[in-house]
């Protein structure tokens, strides 16, 4: 009888274990788990028991166990992927794992600028957080690391707001804007109009939306300003842009642009040379890349910065002096 007690008694304690331990499985995988702020990572190579642990440690769920024991029953305790998670209150237990396995991670943003040189760009995705910059990366070279024949990287970026994730190679999130103008470059060239017959070739385009980038304040003005750009050329006149002659300066611009300046004979001063400069000076954007090849029916050939955003355009060059005079007067 004694030992038949014993065995009962066992027996009892263990379906009494195995009812509280259903029992809090059960109640764990319904109940919303602590959210928080705070990003987790799970690291390459790095199990789900691992991370579970640590998500209790942390007070985020009651038990790693269940979390362990979820997995092993869907299947799942080897197809969790590694990345940069964030844990939302009010996720259950069976939610944080369809998270896991599919790899739903924290996207973060970047926002490359219209109007950005290549420096520029440089230099946000070198200060990014948890983007990964490689040294080797130059702007004299970037093309050719991207595959492409050894060609200046100067406009070949599309400005735009791209999604990464932690610790994402800075070379890839290049290649993915360089893609990105290629396709919109090419779709603009094949909406170009009669009227911008002088650009010969879509990096011409590029070229001269790059400037139009760095003169425009306003989007209704852009083709405007294509149009006086296309009408000098078609005269032979020179472009004579205030933003080439400040990017071919450099580092020797210092934010104020004089006379002498204009007079510095760069490859970029479109006062001293004829024509287009021989890259472009900026990152376009899709407005600035369409002006380029759909100039305004517009006979103008200069344009005066007003001090409010606007231009005031002229075809003739005493009006041209005049509006100089009324608005640089002002200004100053």
């Amino acid at each position: 009888m004694t030992g038949r007690l014993v065995v009962v008694t066992l027996a009892g304690l263990a379906l009494a274990s195995t009812v509280i331990i259903v029992s809090r499985y059960l109640q764990a995988i319904s109940t919303p788990i602590n959210g928080t702020d705070q990003p987790w990572v799970i690291e390459p190579g790095e199990s789900l028991f691992d991370f579970s642990v640590e998500l209790e440690e942390q007070g985020v769920i009651p038990d790693g166990w269940t979390l362990q024991l979820l997995a092993a029953i869907r299947g799942d305790s080897r197809r969790i992927k590694a990345g940069e998670y964030r844990i939302t209150k009010g996720t259950t237990l069976s939610e944080l794992l369809d998270q896991l396995v599919q790899g739903d991670v924290i996207q973060r943003r970047v926002t490359i600028l219209e109007g950005w040189t290549i420096r520029d760009l440089f230099k946000t995705l070198k200060t990014t957080p948890e983007i990964r910059w490689n040294s080797s990366l130059k702007p004299e070279s970037l093309l050719e690391q991207l595959g492409q024949p050894s060609a200046p990287a100067e406009g070949w970026f599309f400005p735009d707001t791209y999604l990464y994730t932690r610790n994402r190679n800075a070379l890839d999130l290049l290649k993915q804007g360089y893609q990105r103008m290629i396709k919109e470059l090419d779709q603009a060239w094949e909406r170009r109009t009669p009227e911008s017959h002088l650009l010969k070739t879509p990096y011409e385009a590029l070229i001269l939306a790059s400037i139009i980038e760095k003169e425009a304040g306003r989007d209704d003005e852009r083709n405007l300003i294509s149009a006086v750009f296309h009408n000098r050329l078609d005269k032979k006149m020179r472009l004579q842009s205030d933003p080439t002659v400040i990017y071919g300066l450099g580092d020797q611009f210092q934010g104020d642009l004089t006379r002498s300046h204009l007079k510095q004979d760069t490859s970029y001063n479109s006062y001293t040379r004829q024509g287009l400069p021989p890259t472009p000076i900026a990152l376009p954007g899709q407005t600035s890349l369409l002006a380029a090849v759909q100039p305004a029916a517009s006979k103008a050939l200069y344009f005066v910065a007003k001090g409010d955003g606007s231009h005031h355009f002229s075809e003739r060059l005493d009006d041209h002096l005049a509006a100089v005079r009324q608005f640089q007067t002002k200004k100053r």
